[in-house]
Protein backbone atom coordinates (compact mmCIF):
# COMPACT_ATOMS: atom_id res chain seq x y z
CA UNK A 1 0.00 0.00 0.00
CA UNK A 2 1.20 3.56 -0.93
CA UNK A 3 2.36 5.86 1.96
CA UNK A 4 -0.60 8.39 0.88
CA UNK A 5 -3.38 8.11 -1.61
CA UNK A 6 -6.06 10.41 -3.00
CA UNK A 7 -9.66 9.80 -2.27
CA UNK A 8 -13.16 11.37 -2.56
CA UNK A 9 -13.69 14.25 -0.41
CA UNK A 10 -16.76 14.94 1.43
CA UNK A 11 -16.59 18.79 1.51
CA UNK A 12 -18.84 21.80 1.23
CA UNK A 13 -20.75 22.54 -1.81
CA UNK A 14 -19.71 25.45 -3.98
CA UNK A 15 -19.73 28.67 -2.63
CA UNK A 16 -21.28 27.01 0.99
CA UNK A 17 -17.92 26.80 2.60
CA UNK A 18 -17.99 30.05 4.54
CA UNK A 19 -21.52 28.51 5.89
CA UNK A 20 -19.59 24.99 7.27
CA UNK A 21 -15.73 25.88 7.71
CA UNK A 22 -15.25 26.16 11.89
CA UNK A 23 -12.56 25.97 14.36
CA UNK A 24 -11.22 22.78 15.50
CA UNK A 25 -13.50 20.89 17.90
CA UNK A 26 -10.64 20.52 20.07
CA UNK A 27 -9.62 24.13 20.78
CA UNK A 28 -13.46 25.09 21.72
CA UNK A 29 -15.11 24.86 25.06
CA UNK A 30 -18.99 23.11 24.28
CA UNK A 31 -19.92 26.54 25.47
CA UNK A 32 -17.77 28.43 23.12
CA UNK A 33 -19.12 26.03 20.46
CA UNK A 34 -22.46 26.98 21.31
CA UNK A 35 -21.67 30.96 20.83
CA UNK A 36 -20.17 30.39 17.60
CA UNK A 37 -22.43 28.32 16.19
CA UNK A 38 -25.45 30.24 17.30
CA UNK A 39 -27.37 31.32 13.99
CA UNK A 40 -25.08 29.19 11.50
CA UNK A 41 -27.20 26.06 10.65
CA UNK A 42 -24.62 24.99 8.75
CA UNK A 43 -21.51 24.84 10.85
CA UNK A 44 -19.85 22.15 10.95
CA UNK A 45 -19.52 22.62 15.09
CA UNK A 46 -22.63 20.92 14.71
CA UNK A 47 -21.06 17.76 13.80
CA UNK A 48 -17.86 17.96 15.67
CA UNK A 49 -19.31 19.39 18.52
CA UNK A 50 -22.88 18.09 18.45
CA UNK A 51 -23.90 18.27 22.36
CA UNK A 52 -24.40 22.34 21.24
CA UNK A 53 -27.80 20.52 19.77
CA UNK A 54 -28.79 18.78 23.53
CA UNK A 55 -29.86 20.43 26.61
CA UNK A 56 -27.01 21.79 28.44
CA UNK A 57 -24.91 19.86 30.88
CA UNK A 58 -25.31 16.72 27.95
CA UNK A 59 -22.60 14.44 28.94
CA UNK A 60 -20.47 15.42 25.75
CA UNK A 61 -19.64 11.53 25.25
CA UNK A 62 -23.22 10.26 25.79
CA UNK A 63 -24.37 8.08 23.21
CA UNK A 64 -26.75 10.51 22.41
CA UNK A 65 -23.87 13.29 21.49
CA UNK A 66 -22.25 10.83 18.97
CA UNK A 67 -25.84 9.95 17.03
CA UNK A 68 -26.88 13.85 17.23
CA UNK A 69 -23.51 14.43 14.98
CA UNK A 70 -24.53 11.60 12.40
CA UNK A 71 -27.93 13.32 12.47
CA UNK A 72 -26.75 16.59 11.41
CA UNK A 73 -24.12 15.28 8.77
CA UNK A 74 -27.41 13.54 6.82
CA UNK A 75 -29.13 16.43 7.37
CA UNK A 76 -25.73 18.62 5.58
CA UNK A 77 -26.47 16.03 2.79
CA UNK A 78 -29.84 16.23 2.44
CA UNK A 79 -29.96 19.94 2.06
CA UNK A 80 -26.88 19.45 -0.49
CA UNK A 81 -24.79 21.37 1.87
CA UNK A 82 -22.15 18.82 1.75
CA UNK A 83 -21.16 17.16 -1.27
CA UNK A 84 -18.89 14.57 -2.76
CA UNK A 85 -16.25 13.91 -5.05
CA UNK A 86 -17.22 11.68 -7.68
CA UNK A 87 -13.83 10.74 -8.18
CA UNK A 88 -10.23 10.31 -6.09
CA UNK A 89 -8.73 13.46 -5.54
CA UNK A 90 -5.83 15.30 -3.33
CA UNK A 91 -6.10 18.89 -2.36
CA UNK A 92 -3.68 21.57 -1.92
CA UNK A 93 -4.93 23.83 1.04
CA UNK A 94 -3.22 27.01 1.75
CA UNK A 95 -3.87 29.03 5.66
CA UNK A 96 -2.50 32.17 5.63
CA UNK A 97 -2.07 33.97 9.25
CA UNK A 98 -0.67 37.11 9.11
CA UNK A 99 2.33 37.42 7.26
CA UNK A 100 2.77 33.64 7.45
CA UNK A 101 1.69 31.09 4.85
CA UNK A 102 2.11 27.77 4.59
CA UNK A 103 0.68 25.29 1.51
CA UNK A 104 0.09 21.47 1.93
CA UNK A 105 -1.63 18.19 0.73
CA UNK A 106 -4.95 16.76 2.06
CA UNK A 107 -4.48 13.13 1.49
CA UNK A 108 -5.77 9.90 2.82
CA UNK A 109 -2.45 8.31 4.74
CA UNK A 110 -1.56 4.84 5.16
CA UNK A 111 -2.88 3.43 9.08
CA UNK A 112 -0.33 0.55 8.07
CA UNK A 113 2.22 3.00 8.13
CA UNK A 114 1.50 4.36 11.38
CA UNK A 115 1.21 1.33 12.88
CA UNK A 116 4.74 0.49 11.65
CA UNK A 117 5.98 4.49 12.95
CA UNK A 118 6.48 5.48 9.40
CA UNK A 119 4.20 7.87 10.12
CA UNK A 120 5.85 8.96 13.32
CA UNK A 121 4.60 10.29 16.89
CA UNK A 122 6.15 12.13 19.71
CA UNK A 123 3.08 12.18 22.24
CA UNK A 124 1.30 9.70 24.45
CA UNK A 125 -2.40 9.49 23.70
CA UNK A 126 -5.21 9.18 26.49
CA UNK A 127 -7.85 6.17 26.42
CA UNK A 128 -10.75 8.47 26.51
CA UNK A 129 -9.88 11.00 23.93
CA UNK A 130 -8.84 7.65 22.08
CA UNK A 131 -12.83 6.09 22.92
CA UNK A 132 -14.10 9.41 21.98
CA UNK A 133 -12.90 9.51 18.35
CA UNK A 134 -13.30 6.05 17.96
CA UNK A 135 -17.12 6.70 18.45
CA UNK A 136 -17.55 9.68 16.78
CA UNK A 137 -15.92 7.67 13.69
CA UNK A 138 -18.00 5.16 13.99
CA UNK A 139 -21.15 7.26 14.11
CA UNK A 140 -20.46 9.63 11.12
CA UNK A 141 -18.64 6.15 9.04
CA UNK A 142 -16.07 9.51 8.48
CA UNK A 143 -13.46 11.00 9.03
CA UNK A 144 -13.96 14.52 9.92
CA UNK A 145 -10.93 16.15 11.85
CA UNK A 146 -7.80 15.96 9.79
CA UNK A 147 -4.70 14.84 11.67
CA UNK A 148 -1.77 17.52 11.08
CA UNK A 149 1.38 16.04 9.78
CA UNK A 150 5.10 17.49 8.16
CA UNK A 151 7.21 16.12 5.22
CA UNK A 152 10.66 16.36 5.19
CA UNK A 153 12.63 18.55 2.74
CA UNK A 154 10.78 17.09 -0.31
CA UNK A 155 11.40 20.17 -3.29
CA UNK A 156 9.03 18.42 -6.08
CA UNK A 157 6.46 18.07 -3.68
CA UNK A 158 6.43 21.79 -3.17
CA UNK A 159 6.84 22.50 -6.67
CA UNK A 160 3.60 20.52 -7.41
CA UNK A 161 1.45 22.33 -4.66
CA UNK A 162 2.65 25.53 -5.69
CA UNK A 163 2.02 24.97 -8.94
CA UNK A 164 -1.52 22.81 -7.91
CA UNK A 165 -2.25 26.30 -6.11
CA UNK A 166 -1.84 29.21 -8.28
CA UNK A 167 -5.42 29.72 -9.81
CA UNK A 168 -8.60 30.09 -8.06
CA UNK A 169 -9.36 28.37 -5.10
CA UNK A 170 -12.30 25.77 -5.27
CA UNK A 171 -12.90 26.64 -1.70
CA UNK A 172 -11.76 29.83 0.01
CA UNK A 173 -12.31 31.00 3.58
CA UNK A 174 -11.65 33.87 5.93
CA UNK A 175 -12.35 32.66 9.71
CA UNK A 176 -13.68 34.93 12.51
CA UNK A 177 -9.71 35.14 13.92
CA UNK A 178 -8.66 36.50 10.59
CA UNK A 179 -6.96 33.05 9.52
CA UNK A 180 -7.56 32.49 5.73
CA UNK A 181 -8.09 28.73 4.45
CA UNK A 182 -8.40 28.04 0.81
CA UNK A 183 -8.92 24.76 -0.84
CA UNK A 184 -7.59 23.81 -4.57
CA UNK A 185 -9.03 20.27 -6.00
CA UNK A 186 -5.78 18.45 -7.85
CA UNK A 187 -7.79 16.12 -10.68
CA UNK A 188 -4.66 16.04 -12.60
CA UNK A 189 -3.75 12.21 -13.19
CA UNK A 190 -0.47 13.11 -13.77
CA UNK A 191 0.27 15.34 -10.44
CA UNK A 192 -1.62 12.48 -8.07
CA UNK A 193 0.90 9.85 -9.85
CA UNK A 194 3.40 12.44 -8.92
CA UNK A 195 2.59 12.93 -5.71
CA UNK A 196 2.04 9.53 -4.78
CA UNK A 197 5.58 8.23 -5.64
CA UNK A 198 7.08 11.33 -4.31
CA UNK A 199 5.82 10.49 -0.57
CA UNK A 200 6.58 6.67 -1.02
CA UNK A 201 10.13 7.85 -1.52
CA UNK A 202 10.02 9.65 1.97
CA UNK A 203 11.73 7.32 5.13
CA UNK A 204 9.03 9.23 7.03
CA UNK A 205 6.28 11.85 7.66
CA UNK A 206 5.41 13.21 11.08
CA UNK A 207 2.57 13.85 13.54
CA UNK A 208 2.86 17.16 14.61
CA UNK A 209 -0.70 17.38 16.04
CA UNK A 210 -3.87 15.24 16.31
CA UNK A 211 -2.25 11.60 17.92
CA UNK A 212 -5.77 11.02 19.52
CA UNK A 213 -7.27 10.76 15.76
CA UNK A 214 -4.60 9.19 14.40
CA UNK A 215 -4.65 6.22 17.11
CA UNK A 216 -8.42 5.77 16.66
CA UNK A 217 -8.03 5.23 12.98
CA UNK A 218 -5.69 2.76 13.53
CA UNK A 219 -8.47 1.27 15.90
CA UNK A 220 -11.25 1.54 13.54
CA UNK A 221 -9.27 -0.02 10.94
CA UNK A 222 -8.12 -3.09 13.20
CA UNK A 223 -11.89 -3.33 14.13
CA UNK A 224 -13.54 -3.28 10.86
CA UNK A 225 -10.62 -5.44 9.30
CA UNK A 226 -11.35 -8.11 12.07
CA UNK A 227 -15.51 -7.88 10.82
CA UNK A 228 -14.15 -8.08 6.74
CA UNK A 229 -13.71 -12.05 6.17
CA UNK A 230 -13.38 -10.00 2.56
CA UNK A 231 -10.53 -7.61 3.91
CA UNK A 232 -8.13 -6.81 0.99
CA UNK A 233 -6.09 -3.66 2.03
CA UNK A 234 -7.50 -1.44 0.20
CA UNK A 235 -10.51 -0.24 2.00
CA UNK A 236 -10.98 3.47 3.04
CA UNK A 237 -10.62 2.49 6.56
CA UNK A 238 -7.28 1.61 6.17
CA UNK A 239 -6.31 5.15 5.50
CA UNK A 240 -6.98 8.61 7.97
CA UNK A 241 -7.52 12.23 6.92
CA UNK A 242 -4.75 14.09 7.21
CA UNK A 243 -3.02 17.40 6.67
CA UNK A 244 0.63 17.53 5.43
CA UNK A 245 2.56 20.33 5.41
CA UNK A 246 6.55 21.18 4.34
CA UNK A 247 8.15 20.64 7.89
CA UNK A 248 9.89 24.19 7.12
CA UNK A 249 6.79 25.87 6.22
CA UNK A 250 4.75 25.03 9.35
CA UNK A 251 5.32 27.30 12.67
CA UNK A 252 5.53 26.09 15.99
CA UNK A 253 4.69 28.68 19.40
CA UNK A 254 6.17 28.93 22.65
CA UNK A 255 4.14 27.06 25.08
CA UNK A 256 4.76 28.76 28.48
CA UNK A 257 4.04 27.86 31.86
CA UNK A 258 2.39 28.77 34.86
CA UNK A 259 2.44 28.20 38.48
CA UNK A 260 0.30 27.70 41.23
CA UNK A 261 2.75 28.55 44.02
CA UNK A 262 6.25 28.54 44.83
CA UNK A 263 6.60 24.99 46.97
CA UNK A 264 6.79 27.04 50.39
CA UNK A 265 9.48 29.12 49.20
CA UNK A 266 8.91 33.10 48.64
CA UNK A 267 10.37 35.02 46.53
CA UNK A 268 14.07 35.66 47.29
CA UNK A 269 14.58 31.99 47.97
CA UNK A 270 12.80 31.40 45.09
CA UNK A 271 15.33 33.06 42.55
CA UNK A 272 18.28 31.30 44.77
CA UNK A 273 17.69 28.20 44.46
CA UNK A 274 16.77 28.76 40.28
CA UNK A 275 20.63 30.44 40.46
CA UNK A 276 22.13 27.17 41.46
CA UNK A 277 21.43 26.16 37.64
CA UNK A 278 20.59 28.92 35.52
CA UNK A 279 22.32 32.57 35.66
CA UNK A 280 19.35 35.24 37.06
CA UNK A 281 19.29 38.30 36.00
CA UNK A 282 16.42 41.27 36.12
CA UNK A 283 14.53 42.58 33.43
CA UNK A 284 12.78 45.87 32.95
CA UNK A 285 10.03 44.71 29.94
CA UNK A 286 8.67 41.15 29.62
CA UNK A 287 11.60 38.50 28.28
CA UNK A 288 10.17 36.49 25.22
CA UNK A 289 13.36 34.21 24.93
CA UNK A 290 15.25 34.55 21.62
CA UNK A 291 17.00 31.05 21.78
CA UNK A 292 16.90 27.53 23.12
CA UNK A 293 17.83 27.50 26.90
CA UNK A 294 16.82 31.00 27.36
CA UNK A 295 13.83 31.57 29.35
CA UNK A 296 11.53 34.29 30.98
CA UNK A 297 10.65 34.04 34.62
CA UNK A 298 7.35 36.02 35.55
CA UNK A 299 7.05 37.14 39.20
CA UNK A 300 4.26 39.62 40.28
CA UNK A 301 5.31 42.88 39.32
CA UNK A 302 9.11 41.71 37.73
CA UNK A 303 10.48 40.20 34.92
CA UNK A 304 13.83 37.65 35.15
CA UNK A 305 15.63 36.56 32.53
CA UNK A 306 17.25 33.36 32.99
CA UNK A 307 19.67 31.23 31.06
CA UNK A 308 20.37 27.46 31.67
CA UNK A 309 23.97 26.42 32.46
CA UNK A 310 25.68 24.99 29.39
CA UNK A 311 26.83 21.65 30.57
CA UNK A 312 23.30 20.38 31.73
CA UNK A 313 22.30 20.59 28.20
CA UNK A 314 23.46 17.04 27.01
CA UNK A 315 24.55 16.96 23.59
CA UNK A 316 22.97 13.07 22.36
CA UNK A 317 19.48 13.14 24.21
CA UNK A 318 16.95 14.89 21.80
CA UNK A 319 14.22 14.82 24.76
CA UNK A 320 16.50 15.60 27.45
CA UNK A 321 17.98 18.78 25.71
CA UNK A 322 14.95 20.01 24.73
CA UNK A 323 14.07 23.45 26.40
CA UNK A 324 10.71 21.86 27.98
CA UNK A 325 13.17 19.27 29.72
CA UNK A 326 15.61 21.33 30.86
CA UNK A 327 13.16 23.25 32.63
CA UNK A 328 11.04 20.54 33.98
CA UNK A 329 14.25 18.86 35.11
CA UNK A 330 16.30 21.76 36.25
CA UNK A 331 13.47 23.36 38.06
CA UNK A 332 9.77 22.81 38.18
CA UNK A 333 10.89 19.09 39.32
CA UNK A 334 13.41 19.90 41.54
CA UNK A 335 12.38 23.31 43.14
CA UNK A 336 8.86 23.47 42.81
CA UNK A 337 8.05 19.75 43.31
CA UNK A 338 6.31 19.16 40.44
CA UNK A 339 6.97 15.29 38.82
CA UNK A 340 4.40 15.24 36.56
CA UNK A 341 3.40 17.70 34.82
CA UNK A 342 0.65 15.64 33.07
CA UNK A 343 -1.48 15.61 36.05
CA UNK A 344 -0.31 17.75 38.97
CA UNK A 345 -2.69 20.78 39.03
CA UNK A 346 -0.64 23.32 40.28
CA UNK A 347 1.01 23.90 36.81
CA UNK A 348 -1.10 25.16 33.88
CA UNK A 349 -0.34 25.55 30.56
CA UNK A 350 -0.36 29.03 28.25
CA UNK A 351 -0.10 28.56 24.35
CA UNK A 352 2.18 31.50 22.61
CA UNK A 353 -1.13 32.38 20.41
CA UNK A 354 -2.08 34.60 23.60
CA UNK A 355 1.18 36.70 24.49
CA UNK A 356 3.35 37.15 27.36
CA UNK A 357 0.40 39.66 29.02
CA UNK A 358 -1.45 36.44 29.07
CA UNK A 359 0.87 35.19 31.89
CA UNK A 360 1.30 38.65 33.30
CA UNK A 361 -2.23 38.90 34.01
CA UNK A 362 -2.86 35.28 35.38
CA UNK A 363 0.19 36.14 38.23
CA UNK A 364 -1.06 39.80 38.69
CA UNK A 365 -4.81 38.61 39.60
CA UNK A 366 -3.07 36.43 42.38
CA UNK A 367 -4.13 33.02 40.30
CA UNK A 368 -0.72 32.25 40.32
CA UNK A 369 2.49 32.88 41.52
CA UNK A 370 4.92 32.54 38.96
CA UNK A 371 5.15 32.30 35.24
CA UNK A 372 7.51 30.85 32.42
CA UNK A 373 7.98 32.02 29.06
CA UNK A 374 10.00 29.66 26.91
CA UNK A 375 11.75 29.42 23.02
CA UNK A 376 9.51 27.46 20.59
CA UNK A 377 10.36 24.27 20.06
CA UNK A 378 11.72 23.61 16.04
CA UNK A 379 10.48 21.04 13.88
CA UNK A 380 13.64 19.45 13.62
CA UNK A 381 13.64 18.54 17.32
CA UNK A 382 10.18 17.17 16.98
CA UNK A 383 11.57 14.94 13.90
CA UNK A 384 14.32 14.29 16.22
CA UNK A 385 12.43 13.02 19.08
CA UNK A 386 10.45 11.14 16.87
CA UNK A 387 13.01 9.21 14.94
CA UNK A 388 14.40 8.27 17.98
CA UNK A 389 10.89 6.81 18.56
CA UNK A 390 11.03 8.82 21.64
CA UNK A 391 7.97 10.59 23.57
CA UNK A 392 8.38 14.65 24.19
CA UNK A 393 7.04 16.41 27.48
CA UNK A 394 3.27 17.19 27.48
CA UNK A 395 2.31 20.53 26.37
CA UNK A 396 5.74 20.89 24.45
CA UNK A 397 4.14 22.27 20.87
CA UNK A 398 1.58 25.15 20.19
CA UNK A 399 0.91 24.90 16.30
CA UNK A 400 -0.43 28.23 14.51
CA UNK A 401 -2.47 28.54 12.34
CA UNK A 402 -4.92 25.90 13.23
CA UNK A 403 -6.57 23.48 10.17
CA UNK A 404 -10.31 24.01 9.66
CA UNK A 405 -12.72 21.76 10.45
CA UNK A 406 -15.15 20.66 7.56
CA UNK A 407 -13.82 21.61 4.50
CA UNK A 408 -12.49 18.00 3.76
CA UNK A 409 -13.72 14.83 5.32
CA UNK A 410 -12.79 11.39 4.56
CA UNK A 411 -15.63 8.79 4.38
CA UNK A 412 -15.21 5.35 5.40
CA UNK A 413 -16.88 3.19 2.80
Amino acid sequence: MSLIRPFTGLRPATSRAAEVAAPPYDVLSTAEARVQAEGKPWSFLHISKPEIDLPAGTDPYAAEVYAKAAENLDKMLAAGVLARDTAPCYYAYRIIMGSHTQTGLVAAASVADYNTNRIRKHEFTRPDKEDDRVRQIDALNAQTGPVLLAYPDAPQVDEILRSASSGTPDADVTANDGIRHSIWVIHNANAISRLTAAFDAMHAIYIADGHHRSAAASRIAAARRAANAAHTGDESYNYFLSVIFPHHEMKIMDYNRVMVDLNGLNDKQFLQRIGEKFSVQASAEAVKPGKPGEFGLYLPGQWYRLEVKSDLIPVNDPVARLDVSLLQNHLIAPILGIDDPRRDKRIDFVGGIRGLSELEKRVDSGEMAAAFSLFATSMEDLMSVADANEVMPPKSTWFEPKLADGMVSHVLD
